[in-house]
Formats: structure tokens, sequence, C-alpha cells
């Protein structure tokens, strides 16, 4: 064993020291490489940050109630006696005035223009009540004040002033019949709120033909199962009522399913065309870099050397500059997308979600694991090959 792993130590010692020579064709190997794993990874980390933004909305101790059959809230329609029904439902957090922590909610859509294409686009409008701060304390007003009721003002998500044009404090946006004012912006910590403008509920109601709403958010007692699940039959069985009751990171983690598997379906498949043509420019500066050190091969081989040695040896250097490649392309998409804010359209709810790229540490190793896999694939032949040359032959072309 140890004679054996001589050999493979002193066939690859010469195989690394050649490296600077073949500089030109070895950086092949490693910018293919890191250009496939830099795509691959920015691609996922688009993924990765769009569902974690909708994944991380909400409580487990809050639910939404919807009109039984409803995709989402946009479909949603819940008549005003309807929401009443729900406001007055057991099970339901009592706040510090006794009133029941829900809000009963109008959801709505509405154009503004993107900074980035100048075009209009579509962004979600919520009707809130007066208590959203209460029922959902991870909101908070960073700038300016809070919505006066009976007044057309709006309060904007952080993500969305970043992302679209006219939402500036102090700015008139269109919502429903007329200009609303700009009048505070307001974080939830990352969240898909965020992407939201939020107006006072009555005030919308009055602006448009609507009596009813799209939908309940409550606080339930606790977090239990058993608490929901009762919450849960307590509604569905009414007879007065059509509805379906959901936890809330629930149904906003389902609402980034169709975007986040049409991502990931993209970036698979460029990953594994780009990978592909790794594959063969790795086959292809292999095989010129045992093509370059014939006679050392099979003056080695001459002296005793074993072939198994050899082919470790070659897939070690392939290996090694597969890795470089890498760590390289996992370097540029952290250092490049981690954290970069974008929106896109969610193809289920119609609407612009601002997010921002997430370079997980999963994502990383994924695209590094990738990368000695195209090494791999790529030096084997060549290593094959290195260790079947016809020594006699070798030596007589030198």
């Amino acid at each position: 064993m140890i004679p054996f792993l001589r050999q493979i130590a002193a066939v690859t010692t010469m195989n690394l020291k050649s490296v600077p020579s073949r500089l030109g064709t070895s950086l092949v190997i490693v910018i293919g490489i890191a250009g496939v794993v830099g795509v691959m990874t920015a691609l996922l980390s688009m993924a990765a940050g769009f569902k974690a933004t909708l994944a991380s909305t909400g409580r487990a101790d809050r639910v939404i109630i919807l009109r039984g059959g409803a995709n989402d809230e946009l479909s949603s329609v819940l008549y005003r006696e309807q929401g009443r029904i729900v406001l007055e439902m057991p099970g339901i957090r009592k706040g510090a005035d006794g009133a029941p922590l829900a809000s009963a909610e109008l959801y709505m859509l509405t154009d503004v223009v993107k900074k980035s294409s100048g075009g209009a686009s579509n962004v979600i409008v919520r009707g809130v009540a007066r208590n959203v701060w209460q029922l959902r304390p991870e909101a908070r007003i960073v700038a300016g004040r809070d919505l006066e009721p009976g007044r057309r003002e709006v309060l904007v998500g952080r993500a969305a002033q970043s992302q679209f044009a006219g939402l500036e404090i102090g700015d008139a946006v269109e919502v429903r019949d007329g200009p609303w004012q700009v009048v505070g912006v307001f974080e939830a910590e990352g969240g898909s709120h965020e992407s939201e403008i939020w107006v006072d509920v009555d005030t919308l109601h009055g602006a448009i033909p609507r009596q009813g709403y799209t939908g309940v958010t409550a606080q339930l007692e606790d977090a239990r199962a058993e608490t929901f699940q009762a919450f849960k039959d307590r509604l569905t069985t009414d007879p007065r009522l059509t509805v379906q009751v959901q936890r809330e990171p629930e149904y906003y983690a389902s609402r980034s399913q169709a975007l986040s598997n049409f991502i990931n379906g993209l970036g698979y498949t460029v990953t594994i065309i780009m990978a592909i043509g790794a594959v063969f420019g790795a086959l292809n500066t292999m095989y010129a870099a045992v093509s370059t050190r014939t006679i050392e091969i099979a003056t080695l081989r001459a002296l005793g050397f074993g072939g198994a040695p050899v082919v470790v040896s070659v897939l070690i250097e392939a290996l090694l500059l597969a890795l470089a490649g890498g760590l390289i392309g996992a370097a540029l998409a952290y250092g490049v997308f981690n954290g970069y804010s974008v929106s896109t359209l969610n193809f289920q709810t119609f609407s612009q979600t601002a997010f921002a790229f997430r370079v997980t540490p999963e994502l990383l190793a994924q695209g590094v694991s990738g990368a000695v896999l195209i090494g791999m694939l790529g030096g084997l032949f060549p290593a094959v090959r290195a260790a079947r040359l016809p020594i006699v032959n070798a030596l007589r072309a030198a």
C-alpha cells in the first residue's frame, strides 16, 4: 500500500508542477466550471430568496379565512355579515381592548411603475383594520406616520418602495377613484407584506363598489394543532358560512410553489446544458495534458510505476482544477447575488413580489459538489488513456 501511495504522490506532483506550463489550457477547466457553478447558484438563489420571503410571512397562531373553493385572496369574497360571524367566532385571541385580534380585509391590485423597467406592474393593495399592528406585531412603521381613518392615505412596504417609483412619502399613488397620498413606510421582517400597499379598509370600502371582504386574518388563542383544528371545525361546519381555513405560513408558502418550481426547473436545465459543455472542455484539456506528458508517463511506467497510480494522479489533477473552478464560481455567486433585491411577477397572485436572492450554504455545497462531479467525468477517460499508453511506442516516438 505504501509504495502504491508513493507512486501516486510522485506522479501527481509531476502533473501539478507542469500546470504552469499549461496554464492556458488548465484555465479552460477552471473558468468553464466556475461559470457553471456561478450560473446555477445564482438562479437557484433567486428561487430560494423568493420562497423564503413568502415562507417567512405569517405565524403559526394566525389563520387566513377565505371563501370555500377560492384559490387565493384575489378570488375570494366574504360578505359583511359573514365577516362579522367570523370575527365573533370563539377561539380568536382578544386584544388589550377586549376586541378580537382579527382583521376583515380587502385585497386588490393597482398599477405602479417599476423603477428598473419603467413599465406598469401590479402591486397588492390591502385594506386593513385599525388593529393591524396588534394582529401583525412583526410589522412596524419605520418612516412617516400611521393612517388616519376616513382619509385617502396609504402606507407602503419597504420592499415595494425600493422597487417601484412614486412611493415616497408625500407622493400620490392611484388606488381607486383618484390619487391616495403616501404617509408612511413599514417593514415586516422581510416578509411578503413588505411588497404591499396598506390602506384603511373602511376608507377603501367607500371608494369601490364592493360591500364585502376578500378574507379575514385572525390570531388564535395559541398555536397548538388542537386549537387550530377546533377553530377550523367551528367555521367549516357553521351552516351560515362556506369557508376554508389555513394557517398563515402554509398559505403564503403555497403561493410561492409555482414560481419556485419554474425557476428551479430553469436553473437546473441551464446548468445541465452548461455542464455538458464544461465536461467536454475538461475532456479536451485533460487529453491534451496527457498528450504533452506522454514521454514522462511512459518513462515512469518503464521504471515500474503501475497504471493505477497514473489513473489516480490524472484524476486528482482534474478534480483539483474543477474544485478551484467550483470555489471561484461559488464565491462570485455569493459576492454578487447574495442579498441582491429584485421584484418579479408571482404567477399565483398576478402581482409583483419584492425579495432578495439567498445564496445559502446548501446551494454553495451543491455547486461545489457539481464541480467535483464535472471534474471526475472530465478526467476519467483521459486518465484511463494515460494508464494504457503503449510504453514502447511512446518511448520510440521520443
